[in-house]
């Protein structure tokens, strides 16, 4: 009973990224262990375990389309954790049952190291060593809620020597790789960009990541987080350059000019199978694995599958890249020919009117906010030639409507222009006074380059819905109802709940210290970490604090079960012959030592001759639950009417 309870919380984490029919292939393996077990059902021939094997195989590459990949590789795993239930017929099957349940309860962190998870996987690890520990117990064939109140106690006594391994056990990189999640979706900004791509990812109300600052916190207007930067449209979509893209005379970061207060703070972003961070204007860190590019972003070499902390440092009103060089002035110039006429020739009416091209860059922003142009989250489907159907025909659009439209017409009135994806604004959480930046809060602007100021942020949006920028997207849209429309039960939704929200936020500010302290431990940390506690590390002292701290935690644990005397718990029948024998006793009749209870009856019933019956009878039922047979129902009748016997002697 035990090892199937185990077996369907182990699964239960895994429920959303599993085709349905290994939930089937589940209750299948519990219904014909029941069935083995009551003896009605035999176990399973070799041919029917090879069909099972091979059907499992089939639906499982019917499911996913291949055998490679985190998702189908775990699913094999949990079928193969079912079907063993099947053949339990030794206890050694029932150990190689249990050692791959604990296996199965680490996959769960390949995907998430949530602190719920946590909690949960600590549960399920519970369970399993309550399964292990029945297989050793007298009658282990009943089912004893109390064992696992014994696993329990077990797994405290391992806790502070887990706590030790954790701060001090070598970060040791892994020894395999583990392949790529294949099924999972690819979570936030992408790194190409068309209109309608950032809308639909604004319909999530998931964390993309959480910043906490070191001082004041920005406000709301100056939180771009920057992340892409899409300087080439092809087939009416604008994308980043790839590597090779650009010249290697160009592939290094100019260094800017450092104007104002730097502003520093921390990051911890979600997992999301890409390269690419986020940082304010012009970030830079100092961590080893924080990357910068030419065009001012920050990456990371390896893509990032979970959870990422890294500090980081930036100069708002620092300049970028005041001299620009002709390959990157051509391809910041750069126009799909016969792409947008209209689009195009406003371009050129704006530029003959306008000569300056702060004045240019000012009049389509004039244009955007003056004229009947839309901020909307349900922005309507474009054509071929989308931008002269957005500008002069729907006039509805969201943020990468408005970046699309505009650095194409600032590219075609002759100044450099790209697009930068990545977010804006973002929830302060007040409890811990981080910044909650949702996929909701994604967005996109535009860079454009004018002389003597280098690259200058320009954002359309706020022309056209200044409440987008100042105060977040929902109440930018919230005449339209459509924020979270596709997410009904997301918590967001229930803010105006005071209980629920705080609770929301508090959870928030817990999941930080869990990132920041727990998940974000890595060998980098450890590192720093012991080397301010213990000075200069080497070898030598590395094993001595290793080992002493193990000796500190163990051997008070080992005095402790060396000296713990074990007391046997009293059963309810020992219990109410005591209270029989102290009645006596204060009548002056004490039960000697070693004393047999017959001859304790013989001699009270010549003390008591009048209550000699009863005394009798009770000691008869004792001497029957003692030492006859007896059944369940029989057993807890003789003992009511034995507790009536003690309560009911008068001497």
């Amino acid at each position: 009973m035990w090892s199937v309870i185990a077996q369907f919380a182990l699964v239960a984490p895994h429920l959303a990224r599993i085709p349905v029919w290994v939930i089937g292939v589940y209750l299948f393996a519990a219904l014909w262990r029941s069935m083995v077990y009551r003896g009605r059902w035999s176990f399973p021939g070799r041919m029917l375990k090879l069909a099972l094997i091979v059907t499992s195989f089939i639906s499982l590459y019917l499911s996913y389309g291949t055998f490679l990949g985190l998702e189908p590789t775990v699913a094999l795993l949990l079928i193969g954790f079912a079907l063993k239930l099947i053949e339990l017929a030794q206890r050694k099957d029932a150990y190689v049952l249990l050692f791959l349940g604990y296996f199965v309860c680490v996959t769960e962190f390949l995907f998430s190291q949530d602190l719920l998870i946590v909690f949960y996987s600590m549960f399920t690890v519970l369970l399993l060593t309550t399964a292990l520990l029945a297989l050793h117990q007298p009658q282990q064939h009943k089912f004893n809620p109390r064992t696992i109140r014994l696993a329990g106690i077990m797994l405290l006594q391992a806790f502070p020597l887990m706590v030790v391994l954790f701060f001090l056990f070598p970060r040791i990189g892994p020894l395999w790789t583990v392949p790529l999640k294949s099924q999972a979706a690819k979570t936030g900004v992408s790194d190409f960009m068309r209109p309608g791509d950032i809308s639909r990812l604004s319909q999530s109300s998931e964390v993309a990541f959480r910043v906490q600052f070191e001082g004041a916190i920005p406000n709301a207007s100056q939180l771009y987080w920057r992340g892409l930067v899409f300087s080439k449209l092809e087939d009416g979509a604008w994308r980043s350059l790839d590597y090779y893209e650009v010249p290697a005379t160009e592939r290094r970061q100019k260094q800017p000019e450092l104007v104002g207060d730097e502003i520093r703070y921390d990051i911890i972003m979600e997992p999301t199978q890409q390269g690419w961070l986020y940082g304010l204007r012009h970030a830079e860190s100092n961590r080893s694995k924080v990357m910068s590019t030419a065009d001012f972003r920050l990456y990371s070499p390896v893509v990032l599958e979970d959870e990422y902390h890294y500090t980081v440092e930036s100069w708002p009103d620092a300049v970028l890249e005041s001299e620009l060089s002709q390959w990157r002035r051509k391809t910041e110039l750069a126009v799909p020919r016969g792409s947008n006429p209209e689009t195009l020739a406003l371009a050129k009416e704006l530029r003959l009117q306008h000569k300056n091209d702060r004045d240019l860059v000012n009049a389509i922003l004039k244009k955007f906010n003056e004229e009947e142009y839309v901020y909307t989250l349900e922005p309507p489907l474009l054509g071929e030639q989308a931008m002269d159907e957005f500008l002069f025909q729907t006039r509805r659009g969201f943020c990468e409507h408005y970046a699309y439209a505009f650095t194409l017409l600032a590219r075609a009135a002759g100044i450099p222009a790209r697009v930068v994806a990545g977010y804006q604004g973002g929830e302060v959480n007040p409890v811990n006074k981080t910044i909650i930046v949702h996929q909701f809060d994604a967005h996109a602007w535009t860079e454009v380059w004018l002389e003597g100021e280098g690259w200058v942020r320009v954002d359309p949006t706020a022309a056209v819905s200044p409440d987008r920028i100042e105060w977040g997207l929902e109440r930018a849209v919230a005449t339209e109802g459509s924020f979270l429309s596709d997410s009904p039960l997301s918590l967001l939704n229930f803010r105006s709940v005071v209980w629920v929200n705080n609770l929301r936020l508090r959870y928030d500010a817990l999941t930080w210290q869990w990132q920041s302290w727990i998940v974000g431990y890595d060998a980098e940390t450890q590192y720093t970490v012991l080397q301010n506690w213990f000075g200069e590390i080497s070898a030598r002292k590395f094993v001595i604090v290793l080992l002493g701290s193990w000796a500190i935690v163990l051997i008070p644990v080992g005095i402790w079960l060396l000296t713990k005397r074990p007391v046997k718990a009293i059963s309810k029948l020992d219990k109410y012959y005591l209270t029989y024998c102290d009645k006596l006793g204060k009548r002056g009749l004490s039960r000697a030592m070693g004393e047999t209870p017959g001859n304790y009856a013989v001699r009270a019933k010549r003390k008591f001759p009048g209550s000699a019956s009863e005394i009798d009878r009770i000691n008869g039922l004792y001497a029957q639950l003692s030492y006859q047979d007896k059944t369940p129902e029989s057993g807890t009748q003789l003992l009511t009417e034995f507790k009536r016997g003690v309560q009911r002697l008068k001497i």
